[in-house]
Parts: C-alpha cells; structure tokens; sequence
C-alpha cells in the first residue's frame, strides 16, 4: 500500500460519518476564511491608525466580532473531529479484532499475538491520528492556503510572488524528505513489531523465563531489538531534521523578503503601510498553515506502514469463509463420516491427513492415538473446519461440511483442549463464553456435573472468582475440570477431548475422567489422547501414523491383533483388561 494510497484509505473511513464530517468540513472552511481575515484587518488598522480621521474604531469592533465566530467554528469543528475520530478508530479496531479471531490459528501462530495486537493497537492509533489530523489541522490549513493567494495576488502581485515562493520551498523540501523516509519508515515499523512480538511473547511466559532463571538472556535479547529498532529510526529522524532546518530558514528568508520588497514598493508609491503589514501577517499566516501540514504529512509517512498493516488484517480473507449458499446445522443427531479425506499442510511437507475414510454412528467415542505429528490433531480440526480438505469430503448427518455455516457448525462441536483455554474473567464469564444467557443455575449444573462445583463454591465470590490470566489462580485439575464444565454447558451433539487429561497427576486424572464421562453421556465423542489409559472403553480406536489410519478397532482387539496399538499399550504397560503387566 503506498503512502497516498493508506491516505486515501484513511480518510474513507469518513463515508460512514458523512453529516457530521460535513460540518466539520464547513466549520473548518469558516476558521480559513476567518484566518485570512485577521492580517487583513490587522493592516486595516494600522493602515487608519497612520491616517488622521481614519475609521479605526469599526475595524477593531469587526475583528472582535469575527474573532467570536473563530472561537464557536474553532470548537465546533475540534469537538465534531474529536468525536468522529474517536468512533471511526474504535469501529475500525473492532473490524481488526473481528478478522483476526476467524483467520486459521496456523496464520495467527505463526505471526504471534503480539505482533497482531500491535498491528492492533498501532494501526488504530494511526487511523486516530490521521483522522483527527485531517479534520483539526490539514482542512483548516488547506482551506485557507486555498484563499490565501488568490487573495494576496489580489492585493500586491510582488510581494503574493514571494509567498509563492515560500510555498514551493515548503512543498519541494516535503516531497524530498518522503521520498527518502518512506522506505526507512517501513523498516521502523518491521523492528517495532519484532520488539513488541518479543516483548508480548516473554511477559506472556513469565513463569517459565523465572523457572529458568532466564531473566538476563531475555533482557539482553530485547535490548538487542531495541538497538535494531533505534539503528532503523535514527536516520528517519535525521532527515526530519533536515527538514525542520530548511522550512525554518526559508520562513525567515521569506519575511526579509516581504518586508524588503514592500518597503521597495512603498518607497516607489506602490503599497501602503497597511498592505506591507497585512502581507507580513499573510506571512505568518503561510508559514503557520504550511508547517501544520508539513507535521501532519510527515505523520502520516511516520503511520502509514503501521496503517497499511493494520488495513492488510482488516482485509485478509478468513481460512474457511461460508458460502453464498451456506445452510445452518440444525437438529443434529451427531452421524460422522470421512470420506478419502487428504489435506496437505503446505508448512510442512511431510505432515498432513491423507485418504482417510471413517464413518462414525451417533453417540459413539471414538478415540485418537499415534506420535506426535501423526495427523490425530489435523483430523479434527478438518472436521471442525479451521482448516478445509485439499481431497474428499467431510460429513455431519449426511450433509458436506463445507456447505454449512462456520457458525451452526462450530455451535454444533464441543472442545476441551489440553490447554484449557481460559480468560482473565470470573468464573462465570468463563462459562458463558459457551452460552452467553446461561443462568446461575445452568452454570452450577454444568460445574457439578463436571466435579466441579465443590471447589467454586469455596472460592471467594464463588461464580464473580477472577481466576487470573490463562486461569493461573486454579490447579490444572482445577483449569481442566472448568473447561469440561463450559463444554457441559454447550451441550453440543458432538465433543472433541484434545489431551483432556495428559498434563494430570493419577488422583486429579481420575476426577477428571468422571467429569469427561458425564460430558460424554449421549454425545458422539473424539478423544485425542496419549496415555491409553483414557481410552480403554472408547467404542472404536484408530491408531493414525504419518497421517494415515494404520489401525482400527477396540482395546481389545487391537490389543489382541499384535500390531502397533498392541506394542503401545505394551509399552504403556496396559493388559486388554486395564492393568499393569509385569513385563514392561
């Protein structure tokens, strides 16, 4: 996106502001025709002040009078662009947000969230401040640059020549100094996103950086971003030296030079003392007015990568969007079929699913286990479409996947990660994410039916307890049984256990297997799991290698076929009947 280009970009976000930018586009014409009216009168004055009998007195009642209206065009154009500026950047954020939480979680892991959140935040503060820019200062300065000169030709062509020479000054030296930032400013933007990606990712793994006693490593590692980002501005800041140098000298030079020619003029009879002092103001009035813009402009080169970034996330199409003709998932019994379902993960060549087929009946577990990269992962997060297959077909009850609403399908899954996926909130807000009008009454049910309710209830505050970022403030038994308790509580016709309970110790385990089994009840169900123990009694076990099924059937069977599930439960110790074997 080029500079005029994230410009034109900006300012189109007015469109949907349209009466109130009128007026404060009319407010702001107002306060330039007031502006060049004030040298105007100034030399008036001192024009009737030099000549006995001169009418001074309604001159000055005039400027006192326009000098009232400046002030109410002044606050209302500042007050209208204050509030303008303010919605569209909010209104704009929102669309951010809202991009970046349907984009595939490979494309938000990859670029981190802390990178996002600053394309986020800067990107917004950007639009904040070009809007507001464009309304409070640029409009004012245009309109009454736009009056200035064919007034001041007007009045005197000599000394109007001068102020348009200033002006290409000004305009010559602006355009040098983009041209020469505009690349070094990208840059800028480059290393303040690696800092801040940085910087997010080591606050947001606080713990483990003390774990390690890591604390200088990652200093010094962001002191080395910030050395980077400081080599990448310095120059930027180097030429807006430059150019603050330049503008300054030929401000000065240009009021020598009205003040020169009009005392030339005046001595030939050709200007009056109160045309020379006007011309002084209209000086003052260009070189005021110019260097508004000047700042402004260079604030836009200074945002406009951050605005491009932000307009880029605003704009990148979602992994997995509905189609025209997309149906809503309703009445779902929970029927589940693959159908030579391939999907190559283009990030790693090796990875991926390929001519999977499977047909699962409603209301049976079916469970997942292999090594890590074996496809368990892929494959349910084809069938929940955070990514779509490149082969085959996917079906809910006999209907494609991917002619149905993200929405209603995505309704229809309950998940409980590894991970349990919580937010700094309450307890209760925690729940409610997966049904927003739940009643306390709903959330304790689905707390107790998830074992859950017994530690709530002596948390202080019980449901309104804040559990901290990520649920730091609960034991993993705790997180997890929490987690379970949110996915109770959709009652989805089909759950996803993703690794529900790898991260437990025996006792907590067995807690959270009850609470897995009441979320199961009456639910087709994928279990993701490690340790087999989980999965004894799933109704059917695929055993995934290199993103294919190697294996299926039950515990027991594929225990007593000998093949790779068998030498894993060897291996994890488990007999067909549950318990451990003396041989290892």
């Amino acid at each position: 996106m080029l500079l005029a280009t994230a410009y034109a970009r900006g300012l189109s976000q007015l469109r949907t502001e349209a009466r109130a930018a009128i007026l404060v586009m009319a407010a702001n014409l107002a306060l330039g025709a007031l502006a060049l009216l004030d040298p105007i009168l100034f030399g008036k004055v001192i024009g009737a002040l030099a000549q006995p009998g001169g009418h001074v007195w309604r001159y000055i009642a005039a400027w006192a009078s326009l000098s009232v209206i400046s002030v109410a065009a002044g606050v209302t154009a500042s007050v209208f662009a204050d509030r303008i500026a303010h919605r569209r950047r909010l209104a704009a954020m929102t669309r951010a947000f809202d991009n970046a939480i349907t984009l595939p979680i490979a494309r938000v892991s990859a670029r981190g969230t802390g990178k996002l959140m600053q394309v986020v935040f800067a990107g917004g503060e950007a639009l904040f401040q070009l809007l507001l820019g464009f309304m409070r200062e640029q409009l004012p300065a245009i309109f009454a640059l736009a009056l200035l000169f064919p007034v001041a030709f007007s009045m005197n062509v000599a000394m109007a020549s001068v102020l348009a020479a200033l002006a290409v000054v000004y305009v010559a030296a602006n355009l040098l100094v983009m041209r020469k930032t505009e690349t070094g400013q990208q840059r800028v933007n480059e290393e303040a996103q690696a800092y801040y990606g940085r910087l997010g990712d080591v606050i947001s793994n606080v713990p483990v950086v003390q774990a390690y006693a890591n604390l200088k490593s990652e200093t010094a590692a962001l002191q080395a971003l910030t050395g980077d980002l400081l080599k990448a501005l310095f120059p930027v800041i180097r030429w807006y030296g430059v150019l603050t140098v330049l503008t300054r000298a030929a401000s000065t030079l240009a009021l020598v030079a009205i003040f020169g020619v009009g005392a030339w003029l005046a001595q030939h009879g050709r200007a009056s003392l109160g045309e020379i002092v006007s011309f002084g103001g209209f000086a003052g009035l260009l070189i005021g007015r110019l260097d508004t813009l000047s700042g402004s402009i260079s604030g836009v080169v200074r945002n406009a990568p951050a605005m491009r970034n932000f307009f880029d996330l605003v704009d990148e199409r979602p992994g997995s969007p509905d189609r025209p003709d997309a149906e809503a998932l309703e009445d779902v019994r929970g029927q589940i079929a693959f159908e030579r379902v391939s999907h190559w993960i283009v990030e790693e060549a090796e990875l991926g699913l390929f001519d999977v087929s499977l047909e699962v009946p409603a209301g049976a577990t079916v469970a997942l286990v292999g090594h890590s990269g074996a496809g368990k992962t892929t494959m349910m997060a084809l069938m929940q479409r955070l990514r779509d297959p490149d082969l085959g077909e996917i079906r809910i009850d006999g209907r494609d996947i991917r002619r149905l609403t993200l929405a209603s399908l995505r309704q229809a899954i309950g998940v409980v990660f590894q991970d349990a996926g919580l937010f700094n909130r309450s307890i209760a807000d925690n729940l409610r994410l997966a049904r927003p009008g739940a009643s306390e009454a709903e959330l304790t049910a689905a707390l107790e039916a998830a074992q859950a309710w017994e530690f709530v209830k002596e948390k202080p505050g019980g449901l309104d307890y804040v559990i901290g970022e990520r649920g730091q403030l609960l034991s993993g038994g705790e997180r997890q049984r929490l987690a379970i308790a949110r996915a109770i509580l959709k009652d989805a016709p089909i759950l996803i256990l993703d690794e529900a309970t790898s991260a437990l110790d025996t006792v907590t385990e067995a807690k959270v297997k009850q609470a897995l089994d009441a979320a199961a009840q009456g639910r087709t169900t994928f279990i993701i799991a490690h340790r087999l123990s989980t999965v004894m009694d799933a109704d059917l076990i695929l055993v995934l290698e290199k993103g294919r099924i190697v294996e299926r059937g039950t515990f027991e069977s594929l225990v007593a076929s000998g093949g790779r599930f068998a030498e894993m439960a060897q291996a994890a110790r488990l007999t067909d009947g549950g318990a451990f074997s003396d041989a290892a």
